[in-house]
């Protein structure tokens, strides 16, 4: 069961301590009973060690030719005049 309403921010001084954002506005109170616990979602790893690999070459970093990038449409077009 879940109860809400939307009220003036400035009753709820007395009770929160309100973000600046929220104050003097209008805001939507959502009340739920404590008891009742909200189901939780999976939580994934994030693994940014390239899967164990070799570390990368320092070339890895250097800029692509200009032919490539334009092969993909990136690249800067010189037009001649």
């Amino acid at each position: 069961m879940e109860f809400r309403q939307t009220i003036e921010s400035d009753k709820l001084i007395s009770l929160f301590n309100l973000p600046s954002a929220l104050r003097n506005r209008r805001v939507e109170v959502v009340v739920s009973p404590a008891d009742e616990a909200a189901p939780e979602s999976p939580k994934r790893q994030l693994n940014l060690d390239f899967l164990g690999g070799p570390e990368l070459p320092d070339s890895f970093f250097d800029p692509l030719p200009e032919e490539e990038l334009q092969a993909w449409g990136i690249g800067s077009v010189v037009t001649e005049r």
